[in-house]
């Protein structure tokens, strides 16, 4: 079972390596539209690596309400953990 910790760390690296978000603007209240300049695409490219790592299927539909990277990590602990 992965801590929230992990999952943000994860995201973190994913938002840095696949996205090239500047490390220093990925805060838990950072939008992902409007701070980090994330489209719906690449929403659905981090959804895709997430289910890779964890296994599961995450649907996309649990996605339409985040707004923040806490959001994300939110749901993916959410979904991964039950």
């Amino acid at each position: 079972m992965q801590s929230r910790q992990d999952v943000y760390q994860q995201l973190h690296d994913y938002l840095v390596e696949l996205f090239e978000v500047p490390s220093e603007d990925i805060t838990p209240d950072a939008r992902l539209f409007e701070d980090l300049d994330l489209d719906s695409i690449d929403a659905v490219d981090l959804i895709v690596k997430f289910q890779e790592i964890t296994g599961k299927k995450i649907p996309a539909m649990e996605f339409r309400s985040v707004r923040t990277v806490d959001d994300v990590v939110e749901k993916i602990h959410d979904l991964v953990c039950s």
